[in-house]
């Protein structure tokens, strides 16, 4: 980091500044959209990866791209399409002049990754992006590469328009920490996002934090102190979700056919002792876990035909758990 720090508690401080920096510079560009900033910029400080689900029109692809302007990162986007094969977005290797195969990089080797309309591609390209996030790496040809550092996927999914798509898998879903809903602004913001669109005003963002300062920061995210009653609450809840198990609610043998499995309980200890250090406090409680449970739980656990035939949301069952 660019700074030294004596202590974890400085650290942290210094996290907090960092994050309304960034919150003050996303929001020259951004209007609104608080929580889906906040829970951006906690995945990322989580070293996680988000799934974006929002109607047309909604800045999901400009929040992305702001969020990358405000960080010293490379940032690709990538268009997902049917006819968009895995060499596309890996790279693959190719002959040079002098007939040697020689490897040329695919969009993937960025910082951020704006992977638009991610259900839009089948698959066999959609897997491509499966070591990606879980290993940091692609394997070519039986060669390992490396991805550049800090390495995020942030996906984005149109929630109506589901004829072509391709829906994810539950694992390669399982592999994004949040899946972040954005609904409609309000009448006041939608008035101040039409004024701001449709002048020639071009706000400046500013990079306020560099990679090396971001690794530093996620490193601090795991190095923060955890009581055990905060931890066996959030497996508790993950167990509650699963249907049929020992530990599993009431509610769950009712209305799920599939619970979350162990991934949603290591993404809800590390997302709540992020979110207790945005919030200034240097160990996370009860309350944090519950801020975070339903963008972790929102994608990991799956109605049976009872609750979708009662129109019973998977929101309302997370909340009725928690």
């Amino acid at each position: 980091m660019s700074e030294k720090f004596n202590s974890d508690v400085e650290a942290a401080d210094a996290l907090y500044r960092a994050y309304g920096q960034l919150k003050q510079e996303i929001g020259k560009v951004i209007v609104g959209q608080d929580e889906v900033v906040h829970l951006l910029l906690t995945a990322m400080f989580c070293q996680g990866h988000c799934l974006l689900v929002g109607v047309p029109g909604l800045a999901k692809t400009l929040l992305i791209q702001t969020i990358a302007s405000c960080m010293r990162l490379d940032f690709n986007r990538i268009q997902f399409t049917p006819d968009l094969m895995p060499s596309d977005i890996v790279g693959a290797e190719t002959l040079d002049k002098e007939r040697n195969f020689q490897f040329v990089k695919g969009p993937v080797f960025a910082n951020i990754i704006l992977a638009d309309e991610i259900n839009r591609t089948p698959p066999k390209t959609q897997s491509a992006l499966l070591e990606a996030m879980q290993e940091y790496a692609v394997t070519v040809s039986g060669t390992r590469h490396g991805l550049p550092l800090p390495f995020f996927v942030l996906a984005t999914q149109n929630p109506i328009e589901q004829e072509g798509t391709y829906p994810l898998p539950e694992a390669q879903q399982d592999r994004f920490m949040f899946n972040i809903v954005l609904d409609y602004p309000s009448y006041q913001e939608e008035v101040a996002i039409v004024k701001n669109t449709t002048s020639d005003h071009k706000p400046k963002v500013e990079a306020v934090i560099s990679a090396a300062e971001i690794q530093a920061y996620q490193s601090l995210v795991r190095r923060v102190p955890v009581s055990d009653n905060v931890i066996e609450y959030a497996v508790r809840l993950v167990h509650h979700t699963r249907p049929n198990a020992p530990q599993g609610a009431p509610l769950a043998n009712q209305y799920l056919e599939w619970g979350a499995g162990p991934r949603a309980s290591q993404a809800l200890i590390l997302a709540a002792k992020c979110h207790a250090l945005l919030a200034k406090k240097y160990s996370p409680d009860i309350e944090d876990v519950q801020a975070v449970a339903a963008p972790i739980l929102r994608h990991r656990i799956v109605r049976n035909f009872k609750a979708e035939a009662e129109g019973i949301s998977i929101d309302q069952i997370i909340a009725q758990l928690l």
